[in-house]
């Protein structure tokens, strides 16, 4: 059981650790070879150049400036300067809401801190509770245990005040949840009114076209849409299956880095000698030859498969899926398109607002509909067995990183082990640090797992993968440690209580964990946080591919990989904090000084990360807002049900059953907010989608908005590609789409002029002028 020297020496370490960390970041960060790496954000945006260098030849690798060393932490008020108007036009809406999550931590648990320290300290701390089981019933306690709610004795009244902080501290958190909500929802409504023009604006994405036997897939939906939209619809562009074609040019890719390191590593080297390679194993076994020859041979070989691909995916109808990028000549009318259903058939012809194009996830457009019902189910049943099965691992792994488990299982190791400090390294460090590494994988095999269930933006994908990571962590990381963190045999009698007495059993084991997490807080929210400002992987993969691959300044702004925020891995942390947080408030608040140092860190770190790092992939104007909000709702709801089991445990009889109200009060509150602020996530409101029409119409009249449209949802690998033919494979595509004879026989039925023909069919009722 850790005590407060093992805390006190956990956080020294931890600090000591962090502010190495900062202090090889100011190092780092302040030489000129480490400017791209840094400050990536301003050289991608044009906004940097190499600094210039002083000293000769050294001053262009290293700062000669003894000054700018005085200043290493200077950096911390400069990410704070920047205001947040001007950080969106910087960074982006979604960046600044995200930093917003931070700041809400500091907003909830500020006050919080404050008011637990003030009332429930110290009705903790005045009892004798622990003191008297030590000496009668020889039960172990700590100090920490002392300022928790398991000092105060069974059928105690001071439970009231337990009571009164639990309504105090519920509404506190609904009253900021709602202001923030309404904050970011102003935020996007804004935002969106007043940012620039983008193809989503005006585009739907439309899915499970229904198959026609005398038309192709881009004949039937310009026939529909100019049917049922004929004043609104402008273009549209088919979706092919360019998957395999996608893989040869990433194939391609790489062989062309492999020759460009050769032909470097030859022109470098002054002895003339070739540069040789084995054909075996990853380069280490097989016959030798020629590396340049090889892969110049290599790259043409690709190039030929690719070009015969390519014109395989234009000609094959094959390839073309039944889906649709349809743009529109107005926002309002994408805005009636996405939000209506258009046929009796509500799984025929469906809709909804296309994703920016540098949000598409290209892959999954080639995914049949009638597969993604299924394919979710198989993921979630994947999920149910891979989040329970690992509560075992986790749980046995637990049980060894205690002082009590290395000794049983390795008992040669007691009298090194029983040092002070060595103990209080391991109570107070190695089951944070085992936790830790043993989740580095699952974010990439949650993200995998949301690929297989064919969601088609980055965002949508990464917000699916963060839903799963948070109930993750509140099964595996908390649950798990709190009931099977102290001993892996209790694990078996948890998971076969009733559903009704599990929150008595978590309830009871909450206070004797708070310690465990508090280390877990300190590894994982503060040296973890101050060792991502490090950016050691980008660091580390720009100057290899810097002295090996690069050519040119525009290979040397390839070479550069500045990241992103990663929903789907950072949310999931901070919701496990608020999770923490509102569970220990009323039971060990002496937990929340170390959750407020890391939303305080996390947010200046960020911060200074979104401003001169992160280069986000996609803007969906904080679509995650919702999630973020109900997640924390759900950590408040499950803080008062572990209360009420606590509280049950304690005999607390009378108390108790005033807790009932607040998970229903919390209920109701989370519904108003879901009815009053999520429209605002989710449909576009057609008043704003008109009053922007107008603005543009006014202030462009000569728009050529399909001329702007017509290229945005082309795959990526038919634009900006080194081959000659790109462009009349984009021309195909194109002509595809402009020319679209009718063939079907229901073409008499459809009012709208031909585009071949330029007349108007008649409606039934009138053939010839006759009546039928």
């Amino acid at each position: 059981m850790a005590t407060l020297r093992d805390i006190g020496l956990a956080a020294g370490i931890n600090i000591f650790t962090a502010f190495i960390f900062f202090v090889i970041f100011a190092f780092l960060r302040l030489q000129p070879f480490n400017d791209r790496v840094y400050f990536s954000k301003w050289y991608l945006r044009g906004l940097r150049s190499s600094p210039a260098s002083s000293g000769g030849f050294a001053g262009r690798f290293v700062n000669l400036d003894v000054r700018s060393y005085l200043k290493f932490l200077h950096w911390m008020p400069e990410a704070l300067k920047m205001p947040e108007r001007e950080l969106i036009d910087h960074a982006g809406l979604d960046s600044v809401v995200y930093l917003r999550i931070y700041l809400l931590g500091l907003k909830i648990f500020a006050p919080i801190a404050i008011l637990a320290w003030a009332v429930l300290v110290p009705v903790h701390w005045t009892n004798n509770t622990l003191e008297l089981a030590k000496h009668l019933q020889n039960v172990t306690s700590s100090d920490i245990d002392k300022l928790s709610i398991s000092n105060i004795p069974q059928h105690s009244l001071r439970f009231w005040a337990h009571i009164v902080m639990a309504y105090a501290f519920t509404i506190w958190t609904c009253y900021m949840l709602m202001k923030e909500y309404e904050t970011v929802a102003n935020m996007r409504l804004q935002f969106v009114a007043s940012e620039a023009r983008r193809p989503d604006q005006f585009t739907v994405l439309v899915r499970n076209v229904p198959p026609d036997p005398d038309e192709s897939v881009s004949e039937l939906v310009e026939h529909f849409f100019l049917v049922n939209h004929p004043d609104h619809y402008l273009t549209h562009q088919v979706v092919c299956n360019a998957n395999k074609l996608a893989d040869l040019v990433s194939k391609k890719k790489k062989l062309q880095n492999w020759l460009d390191y050769y032909q470097l590593k030859y022109s470098r080297n002054n002895s003339q000698i070739r540069p040789m390679t084995k054909l075996g194993c990853l380069g280490l076994c097989g016959q030798k030859v020629d590396a340049i020859e090889h892969f110049i041979a290599e790259v043409d070989k690709i190039s030929k498969e690719i070009a015969i691909e390519r014109e395989n995916v234009v000609n094959d109808e094959k390839s073309i899926m039944p889906a649709s990028f349809v743009s529109f000549k107005t926002r309002w009318a994408a805005a009636v398109c996405a939000q209506t259903t258009q046929t009796r058939n509500p799984t025929k012809w469906l809709t909804e607002w296309a994703a920016e194009p540098r949000d598409v996830y290209w892959p999954n457009l080639a995914i049949p509909y009638v597969s993604l019902t299924v394919r979710r189910l198989l993921m979630n049943v994947a999920f149910f067995f891979l989040t329970f099965f690992f509560i075992i691992p986790i749980a046995f792994v637990q049980s060894l990183a205690t002082v009590e488990g290395i000794e049983k299982v390795a008992p040669f190791l007691k009298v090194f082990i029983e040092h002070k400090f060595v103990k209080s390294v391991i109570q107070g460090l190695l089951a944070g640090i085992a936790l830790k590494l043993f989740l580095i994988f699952l974010p990439s095999i949650l993200m995998t797992m949301s690929k297989f269930e064919g969601f088609t933006s980055i965002s949508s994908l990464e917000r699916r993968s963060a839903s799963r990571y948070y109930i993750f962590n509140f099964v595996n990381v908390f649950l798990a440690n709190v009931i099977a963190g102290a001993a892996f045999e209790q694990l078996s009698s948890f998971l076969n209580q009733s559903p009704n007495q599990i929150p008595k059993t978590v309830g009871m084991a909450i206070p004797m964990k708070a310690t465990f997490f508090i280390t877990y807080i300190m590894i994982d929210g503060w040296a973890g946080v101050a060792g991502e400002i490090l950016m050691l992987k980008p660091l580390i993969i720009f100057h290899l591919k810097n002295a090996f691959l690069v050519k040119t300044e525009k290979d040397r702004e390839e070479a550069m990989d500045p990241g992103s925020i990663g929903f789907n891995t950072g949310e999931p942390q901070i919701q496990l904090y608020f999770l923490l947080g509102l569970v220990y408030a009323p039971v060990t608040p002496m937990l929340l000084p170390y959750i407020l140092v890391f939303f305080g860190l996390a947010y200046i770190v960020y911060r200074h990360q979104i401003i001169n790092v992160y280069n986000q992939e996609y803007e969906s104007a904080a679509a995650f807002w919702p999630d973020v909000h109900g997640r924390v709702i759900s950590a408040l709801i499950i803080s008062q049900l572990l209360l009420m089991g606590l509280l049950a445990t304690k005999r607390a009889a009378l108390a108790a059953p005033f807790l009932i109200a607040l998970p229903v009060i919390t209920i109701g509150f989370h519904r108003f907010c879901k009815g009053r602020y999520e429209p605002a996530f989710i449909r576009y409101p057609l008043e704003e989608a008109m009053m922007k029409d107008t603005l543009e119409r006014a202030r462009e009249p000569n728009l050529n908005l399909k001329g702007y449209l017509q290229d945005a949802y082309i795959h990526p690998v038919f634009k900006g590609g080194d081959d000659d033919d790109d462009s009349d494979v984009v021309g195909k595509l194109e002509d595809e789409v402009i020319i679209v004879p009718t063939k079907r026989q229901s073409r008499r039925n459809t009012p709208a002029p031909s585009r071949v023909s330029g007349e108007s069919s008649p409606s039934l009722p009138v053939i010839n002028g006759k009546e039928v």
